[in-house]
C-alpha cells in the first residue's frame, strides 16, 4: 500500500508540484490539497511547499496560517500527523504556532539562491529518520526572508531539547541565530526548513556532487523516512 502524501497548494505556491514529484520518486503517492478546502482526504503526511503564498502580504506565511485547510493541518499535527514545511512552509508553520520563533528579512537585506550545506542535528523525526546525527548533506537554498530570530529563553529550549533539526554548515545564509536552518516540536512530527529538498531529489537536477554535476539527491532522504515511518506504523 503506496503512502499518501497530502500537497497544499496556496495562492502563489512554486514548489507545489516539485514536492509532489519528489513524494512520487520516494515511492509515495502525492494528493493535491486545495488551499480553500478543509478535507485532508485520508493522508498520512502533509507537505506545505515553498513559494509566496497570498504574495507574501502582511509577514510571509502570515495569511496562508489562517487558510481553511490549515485549521485541518493544525488539528491533524497536534494529534500526530506528519507535516513538512519548506521554505514558505516554514513560515507558515511558524505563523501558525506549530513551531516557535519567528523569520525575517535575510541579514544582508537580499534574496539568496545556492546549494547550501547543512549538518543534520536530530535524525529520530518522521522526515529525518533517514539520516544520522552529524550526517552533512547539500540542498538548494532560495530566500529572501530566511533570517530564524527567537528569544533568548526560546532559543536555550530549542537548543536544550534537541529540536534544532539542521544547522547551517559554512556559510549562514540568512542570519539566522545560532546557524538554525530547520526545527522539529517535540513530538517530531512536524519539521520545517528554509532549503528546498524537494529540490535534491532527481540525479541531473540537483545539486553538484564530488561524482556529477546536479548529481546531488539528499533531499529524498525526507520523503524516504516519512514514507517508512507511516508503512512502519501502519
Amino acid at each position: 500500500m503506496s503512502t499518501r502524501i497530502g500537497v497544499v497548494t496556496f495562492p502563489g505556491s512554486l514548489d507545489d508540484r516539485d514536492a509532489q514529484r519528489a513524494v512520487r520518486l520516494a515511492g509515495g503517492t502525492p494528493v493535491p490539497l486545495w488551499h480553500g478546502d478543509h478535507d485532508l482526504q485520508g493522508v498520512d503526511a502533509v507537505v506545505l511547499p515553498g513559494g509566496f503564498s497570498y504574495g507574501d502580504y502582511l509577514r510571509c506565511g502570515a495569511i496562508a496560517a489562517q487558510a481553511p485547510i490549515m485549521h485541518e493541518i493544525v488539528d491533524a499535527a497536534n494529534a500526530g500527523l506528519p507535516v513538512l514545511g519548506i521554505c514558505n512552509g516554514f513560515q507558515i508553520l511558524v505563523e501558525a504556532h506549530l513551531l516557535p520563533g519567528g523569520l525575517i528579512r535575510n541579514e544582508a537585506g537580499a534574496f539568496v539562491c545556492r546549494d547550501q550545506r547543512l549538518r543534520v542535528e536530530n535524525a529520530t523525526t518522521a522526515w529525518t529518520n533517514g539520516f544520522a546525527a552529524g550526517d552533512e548533506i547539500t540542498v538548494p537554498l532560495k530566500n529572501g526572508e530566511g533570517g530564524f530570530i527567537a528569544d533568548a529563553d526560546t532559543l536555550a529550549r530549542l537548543e536544550g531539547e534537541g529540536l534544532v533539526a539542521f544547522r547551517y554548515l559554512d556559510v549562514n545564509p540568512n542570519g539566522s541565530l545560532h546557524d538554525i536552518a530547520g526545527l522539529t516540536n517535540e513530538r517530531g512530527n512536524v519539521v520545517g526548513l528554509m532549503p528546498h529538498p524537494e529540490h535534491a531529489t532527481e540525479p541531473g537536477f540537483g545539486p553538484d556532487t564530488r561524482d556529477a554535476m546536479r548529481s546531488g539527491v539528499d533531499g529524498l532522504t525526507f520523503f524516504r523516512s516519512v514514507i517508512e515511518r507511516t508503512l512502519a506504523a501502519a
